[in-house]
């Protein structure tokens, strides 16, 4: 008769931990207080045929969620809360280099290639399970890219924070309305990459959570049956 048995095994360093729970909050702030800037102009729409297909926001959004006539506001807390998340991302870059958790989360040759079964798999077309390690293919190269998003909304938050005194950084970016842009774009891309990441996480289930939470999973094991089993008592 198999036995089951569950062991802890550690996966999350706690600074890891720390790094990415403190992030959560400093971006939703980000996101929100841009949000406020951007009410004071919002051009970017998406046409088909020079008709608008999809408008970044309509009037009810801003109604809404309360968003409108608060451009100070949202500088204020903007320009305030992008320092401490250039610091957590520069703490959190230095650690991943000095500790070697980037050997974790850097992509290699394979990653591309294990990152498209991986979506195979998670849109039900592939029924082999992703590689059992740290993080696999597409994690690495979903992870990294988030960390190039980040350098690349500091760099495009400053082109358009001071064009005159970084003229240089906002001609480089393709001038102040294409920095914006992409500075839009990338506010964007962290959405859609918060979205697909909470629905990752519900899909794997509370062990992978904890291992977040607490730094460790719980590997349920089956042992083998022993080769000789005792007699049975009369």
């Amino acid at each position: 008769m198999q036995r089951i048995t569950q062991r802890i095994v550690p996966k999350h360093p706690l600074a890891v931990r720390w790094f990415h729970w403190v992030n959560f909050p400093l971006l939703l702030v980000m996101i929100w207080s841009g949000l406020l800037i951007y009410w004071a102009y919002d051009p970017y729409r998406i046409n088909i045929g020079g008709y608008p297909l999809v408008s970044f926001f309509p009037d009810a959004f801003y109604q809404y969620f309360r968003l409108h006539h608060r451009l100070a506001e949202g500088m204020s807390w903007h320009f305030v809360f992008m320092w401490l998340f250039v610091l957590n991302g520069v703490l959190y870059v230095g650690y991943t280099l000095f500790s070697g958790e980037w050997r974790y989360l850097l992509p290699n040759r394979h990653s591309w290639r294990e990152a498209w079964r991986v979506t195979l798999h998670d849109l039900g077309l592939r029924k082999e399970l992703p590689p059992a390690r740290k993080f696999n293919g597409a994690q690495r190269l979903a992870y990294t890219a988030v960390i190039g998003m980040g350098l690349g909304s500091l760099l495009t938050g400053l082109a358009i924070y001071k064009p005159t005194q970084l003229a240089g950084l906002t001609g480089l970016l393709g001038g102040y309305q294409t920095a914006r842009l992409l500075h839009f774009a990338l506010t964007i891309g962290y959405v859609l990459f918060f979205i697909i990441h909470l629905l990752q996480v519900i899909r794997a289930g509370w062990n992978n959570f904890r291992a977040m939470v607490a730094g460790f999973e719980v590997v349920t094991e089956k042992e083998a049956p022993s080769a000789v089993e005792p007699p049975h008592q009369v």
